[in-house]
C-alpha cells in the first residue's frame, strides 16, 4: 500500500473532519511513578468491565471545524494522507499561536493537536506516515520537540507515541473535570530542528 502525505490548507478541514477518530475503549492505563523518579513512569494496561465508544469530535465545540472560532489557526499545520487519491488520514499539528497553553509559551515548541486514520487502514502504516510528517513540519519551522496530548484510555495511542520516541513527562488526574476517570498524559520528543551550525 503506498502513502502520500501533503500539506494541506487549514482551510481544507471539512474534508479532513469527515475522517473518524473514535475508537472503542476496551482497556485503559494505570499511571504510577514519577516523571523525574527512577523509573520515570510505569503504565500498565488492564481491561475495562464494559468497553464503550470514545468520540473527540461529539465533545462540544471540539471538532476541526470549530477550531477556527476558538483558536488562531493561521499557524496551525495541516497534513493529510491519501492511498490511491483516497483520503485516509490526517494530523493537525500547531506552534507560535498566542494564546495556546499547550505551547507552555515556548515558540520551540509543536504541538501535535489532532491525528486520526479511517477505521479500516488504522494499523497499517498510515499514522506512522501522518507523524513523520508531522515531525518534519515542526522542524522545519525550527521547533525543537513534539507534544502530544493523550488520554490513558487510549491505549493504542499511548503505545503508538512511545513506538516513535516519545517519552511520558507529565500524568495529570482531573484535568478533565467532564471526565473525572481520564488521566491527561503528555508526551514529548526532542525533534532535529535542521538548525546546523557553522
Amino acid at each position: 500500500m503506498r502513502i502520500e502525505v501533503s500539506e494541506e490548507s487549514i482551510a481544507s478541514v471539512a474534508e479532513y473532519a469527515r475522517i473518524p477518530i473514535a475508537f472503542e475503549v476496551n482497556e485503559v492505563l494505570d499511571v504510577a511513578g514519577e516523571p523525574d523518579g527512577a523509573e520515570g513512569f510505569i503504565l500498565s494496561a488492564r481491561r475495562v468491565g464494559t468497553p464503550y465508544l470514545k468520540d473527540y469530535d461529539a465533545i462540544t465545540r471540539a471538532g476541526p471545524t470549530q477550531w477556527a472560532l476558538q483558536f488562531d489557526v493561521s499557524k496551525w499545520g495541516l497534513i493529510a494522507a491519501r492511498v490511491d487519491r483516497q483520503y485516509v488520514g490526517g494530523a493537525t499539528v500547531v506552534y507560535d499561536t498566542s494564546g495556546l497553553d499547550m505551547l507552555e509559551g515556548r515558540s520551540d515548541l509543536a504541538v501535535l493537536w489532532d491525528i486520526r486514520i479511517v477505521p479500516s487502514l488504522r494499523g497499517r502504516g498510515v499514522g506512522s506516515a501522518l507523524f513523520e510528517a508531522v515531525e518534519a513540519w515542526a522542524s522545519t519551522r525550527g521547533c525543537r520537540q513534539l507534544k502530544v496530548e493523550t488520554q490513558n484510555i487510549n491505549v493504542a495511542a499511548c503505545r503508538f507515541y512511545a513506538r516513535h520516541g516519545c517519552v511520558l513527562r507529565a500524568a495529570h488526574r482531573m484535568a478533565y473535570p467532564a471526565f473525572p476517570d481520564e488521566i491527561q498524559l503528555l508526551w514529548y520528543k526532542d525533534l532535529d530542528s535542521g538548525v546546523s551550525l557553522t
